[in-house]
């Protein structure tokens, strides 16, 4: 079962291959079409996204029982401040009348989202992994949960 904090990786994730193609487009702004529209809304879905990643993060922390939790945590410190300032690079762009795909191109380039993608790898990675064992123990106990 995916946690809250792989749902929101995935809306992030999906939000940066979106926002590559619109790159990709050589379009001069947003204004009145359909993938201007699809923009806005994957950036402001990836916004909402991104500021829950501190509250999941200690969920995680907790249902996941990872440990030691100290080590966690101290990451989770790391994605947030990452986080905040992916933030702020997609609301100065949202904040624009206009988002041509040069601008997307240089938001896609911001040393800031991509360190949190990367955080967002490494997270997603650990869970599925830890995810993987557990049904594989499951399966080695019969179905029975001890």
């Amino acid at each position: 079962m995916a946690t809250e904090i792989q749902k929101q990786c995935e809306i992030i994730e999906e939000c940066y291959e979106f926002t590559l193609s619109y790159a990709a487009r050589g379009l001069a702004g947003d204004e009145g079409g359909d993938a201007g529209k699809q923009l806005r809304e994957q950036l402001t879905r990836a916004v909402a996204a991104m500021r829950g990643l501190e509250r999941s993060c200690a969920e995680a922390i907790r249902e996941e029982q990872l440990g030691p939790a100290e080590k966690y945590e101290a990451f989770f410190a790391v994605l947030k401040r990452d986080a905040e300032s992916a933030i702020a690079a997609v609301d100065l762009v949202l904040a624009q009348p206009t988002v041509g795909s040069q601008l997307v191109d240089n938001l896609n380039a911001s040393i800031h989202l991509r360190a949190l993608l990367a955080d967002l790898f490494l997270v997603t990675e650990i869970l599925d992994v830890r995810q993987a064992r557990a049904k594989a123990q499951v399966g080695r106990d019969g179905g029975s949960s001890r």
